[in-house]
């Protein structure tokens, strides 16, 4: 007899994710209808938000009935020590990453997976090995490892650059296969969520960090790099320089935060970057998410929410309140429409704000 099987998530794991047999109808339709479910059809899998409660709920909902299963963890890669002529080709990668002034975050990654990939063939001459053996030793870490769709196209990026930019290869021929392209939809706060979150800080700093990434749809790295200078409180924008793709856009400049940071400065008068740390520089990346987290603890919202989720509620929010699609693209920095194309997803779809045809016929009749 077929039953659920209820994967333990791991150590600080958001989701726990769930198996349910196709033939078991009634069960799906009573998991379906629980908070916070939601199916991932790339992995043929359903999940909840991780929490006691909901794993009890969980338990309660299949009457007992399922088995639990261990979530099959990431192995980690094994690494050795580069020869000296394998350390010489990470360099080589990172100073032509570099020149071509990619994001430090970027060269990191990038020097991470190349050296991965050294472990492997640091013995054996680059130019000689194949797309095959290349393909082998990826399949061997998704089989071994349990590496992430994530971890392979960073590596397959890693191992590209090198031998298209520092070898000069045609692209063709290290055309490594990757990994099917999931599309799933971005996680979404509801309004109410949002403002309990930026209500709740106290420290006013705090507060104007988390209402500038909202009001303007802000990446985290967006927000750490804006300068006194980029907040044009009499033309409503902000200036956004150096973006993803090294990208300089504008996006709204709410009339609420331009009061708001003038409170902030006045009382914290920054000289340079809008937000600074204590010791001066840039506000760092873990104070924010640790800000945003005991917001949205304390708040009691969507546990599952990061800092990135207040971007995908601000596209959200903007497409339910009728905002162009084209001056949304624009705010948010993308190159492509299709791209912001994918916020149409994420508006709540109900009887309370669509009609339905079948309705609109009935009441004709």
């Amino acid at each position: 007899m077929a039953i659920p099987i209820i994967y333990l998530p791991l150590k600080n794991a958001k989701r726990i994710k769930i198996f349910i047999p196709y033939e078991l109808h009634d069960m799906r339709k009573s998991f379906k209808a629980l908070n916070s479910s939601y199916w991932h059809s790339n992995q043929k899998l359903w999940s909840i938000v991780n929490t006691s409660k909901n794993l009890a709920l969980v338990k309660k909902t299949f009457n007992g009935k399922f088995k639990i299963e261990n979530e099959k963890p990431f192995t980690p890669v094994k690494s050795a020590t580069l020869t000296d002529q394998a350390a010489d080709m990470l360099l080589d990668l990172e100073k032509t990453l570099v020149l071509k002034h990619y994001g430090q975050s970027t060269v990191n990654t990038y020097k991470k997976m190349f050296t991965v990939f050294l472990t492997k063939f640091m013995h054996q001459d680059l130019k000689q090995i194949s797309k095959a053996q290349i393909e082998q030793f990826i399949y061997d870490l998704i089989k071994l490892n349990n590496i992430s769709e994530s971890y392979q196209n960073q590596l397959i990026n890693a191992i590209k650059a090198y031998y298209e930019h520092v070898l000069g290869l045609p692209r063709e021929y290290y055309d490594i296969q990757r990994p099917k392209k999931s599309h799933n939809i971005p996680n979404v706060l509801s309004q109410l969520e949002v403002l309990n979150i930026l209500q709740h800080p106290k420290n006013i700093k705090h507060k104007a960090i988390l209402w500038t990434i909202y009001s303007g749809g802000l990446r985290i790295s967006e927000v750490i790099n804006l300068r006194v200078s980029d907040v044009h409180s009499d033309e409503g924008y902000l200036f956004i320089k150096d973006s993803k793709g090294k990208k300089d856009h504008k996006t709204i400049l709410s009339n609420h935060l331009v009061t708001l940071l003038r409170k902030y400065y006045t009382l914290y008068k920054p000289s340079y970057w809008l937000f600074e740390g204590q010791t001066g520089g840039k506000y760092s990346t873990t104070s924010i998410r640790s800000v945003f987290r005991k917001a949205v603890k304390e708040t009691d919202s969507n546990p599952w929410a990061t800092v990135h989720t207040l971007r995908h509620s601000f596209a959200t929010h903007c497409i339910e309140n009728n905002v162009n699609l084209r001056h949304l693209q624009n705010m948010l920095g993308h190159n492509s429409p299709k791209t912001t194309e994918l916020y149409t997803r994420t508006i709540e779809i109900n009887n309370k704000n669509i009609s339905s045809p079948l309705d609109n016929l009935l009441k004709l009749n």
